[in-house]
């Protein structure tokens, strides 16, 4: 006998990373409440309006996420939340601000909602890497944040968002007693990643250079990423931080490899191609805890 699947809430389903674990539920057959930013009619959200007509198990809510009575709507009857948030045009200071809050926002809502068991919380590996003197740092793994004085020095506001953003979702989740993990994702690349998720990429990259001479440089492919968040969600011993990306950057060519499927957000000249160096970097990052997760065993 097959159980009735739980319904679950991803919010904000019109991004990027959003859109691709809303696919991967409802292939998985969870009946799914896809809460959506209004975001100007992205091409993501178009497509989801159009799912929701031919999906029985999809159900759309508009939401603000300065607005804590639309996440409310948005999560009723749903045992598990998806949190992907992210700004589509870009960050500056006073955007960190309103992701800050907004995650504050998802997460107090949650601990409203009854039925909530369980929250998984999109953040970033650039919350974690950025810091005075990280060659000095042998390994950068789970436990590590990035230092808030040295992104705000350097402008590296994605970073600083995802950095406050994550601890503020931790401290109110540990505050009000509700069980969270969140996936500290590479550069997420996917299939027409530089039409529908330009402006994050290029947020992302910001200090790149510097992110592949200290060896943390690395992507992930947004289907695993996707499918990372599920086995998080369905695996009832998850806990805490899981760092989640395919690879490392650690060669010139892998660089260039990595700017070509980028294209046309990233153009190198001609020459640069024909002047690699050989030198390799030595990487830092450390994935054990994901490597337990998607072998099935995620916190021993």
């Amino acid at each position: 006998m097959e159980f009735e699947k739980p319904v679950v809430c991803v919010l904000d389903a019109s991004t990027y990373v959003g859109f691709w674990i809303l696919k991967g539920l409802l292939s998985r057959g969870y009946p799914v409440h896809a809460a959506i930013q209004k975001n100007g009619g992205t091409e993501i959200e178009k497509k989801i309006r159009e799912m929701e007509k031919i999906e029985e198990k999809l159900s759309v809510f508009a939401v603000d996420i300065l607005d804590y009575h639309s996440i409310l709507l948005a999560s009723k009857g749903c045992s598990s939340l998806f949190c992907c948030l992210d700004c589509p045009d870009g960050y500056d200071e006073k955007l960190v601000d309103l992701e800050v809050r907004g995650a504050i926002n998802v997460v107090e809502a949650c601990a409203q909602t009854e039925s909530i068991q369980k929250i998984v919380f999109t953040s970033s590996l650039t919350a974690a890497i950025w810091r005075e003197n990280i060659c000095s740092v042998k390994d950068v793994d789970e436990r590590s944040w990035s230092n808030q004085e040295f992104c705000r020095k350097k402008k590296l506001w994605q970073a600083l968002a995802k950095t406050l953003s994550e601890q503020a979702a931790w401290a109110l989740a540990m505050d009000r007693m509700l069980n969270m993990v969140s996936i500290n994702a590479g550069l997420v690349l996917g299939p027409a990643v530089a039409q529908q998720n330009s402006t994050s990429t290029m947020c992302y990259l910001n200090g790149a250079a510097q992110m592949f001479e200290n060896g943390v440089l690395a992507f992930v492919d947004v289907n695993f990423l996707a499918d990372v968040h599920i086995r998080a969600f369905e695996d009832q011993s998850t806990c805490g931080r899981y760092f989640c990306f395919n690879q490392i950057v650690k060669t010139e060519e892998e660089a260039v490899k990595l700017a070509q499927s980028l294209s046309p957000l990233i153009s190198m000249p001609p020459s640069y191609y024909e002047c690699q160096g050989g030198e390799v970097y030595t990487q830092r990052l450390r994935t054990k805890k994901l490597n337990k997760l998607v072998e099935g065993t995620a916190c021993f």
